[in-house]
């Protein structure tokens, strides 16, 4: 999965990081927000999430209003909390007022095929948005 492939074909341009790369004030400054996450252990944010996703719990709930939001949650059917880290970001983003442009995404352990159709599907939605 190339998430910069595929913003490249559809004329956007991106940034992508590690989410342990990203504070919350650099999601107030961009208008579109894709998180990719899987989840660990017993459905617990991965390590490189976890102090972003506790900073987002702890502001206000309108702060994010005026973004839009994605999300792509990697998991696997045979634990209980499948994709738990992704649906905890599906839900704090939307509580802290950013709109979700596209349904999340739950992807088992092989999830290729399935994560870059969804890509295409939320960065064509992108470009036309923006480009229109």
């Amino acid at each position: 999965m190339d998430a910069d492939r595929i913003a490249s074909s559809h004329g956007i341009e991106t940034r992508c990081a590690c989410l342990d790369e990203v504070q919350v004030d650099d999601i107030k400054q961009h208008e579109y927000l894709l998180i990719i996450c899987s989840t660990w252990g017993d459905g617990e944010q991965p390590d490189n999430a976890q102090d972003l996703y506790d900073s987002v719990q702890e502001i206000g709930d309108t702060e994010l209003n005026g973004t839009h939001f994605a999300v792509l949650a990697l998991g696997d059917t045979a634990f209980d909390l499948f994709c738990e880290a992704g649906i905890q970001w599906d839900q704090v983003l939307e509580q802290k007022g950013s709109s979700r442009f596209n349904e999340r995404l739950d992807c088992d352990t092989d999830y290729e095929d399935d994560a870059e159709e969804w890509l295409d599907i939320v960065l064509s939605k992108i470009a036309s948005a923006t480009h229109a």
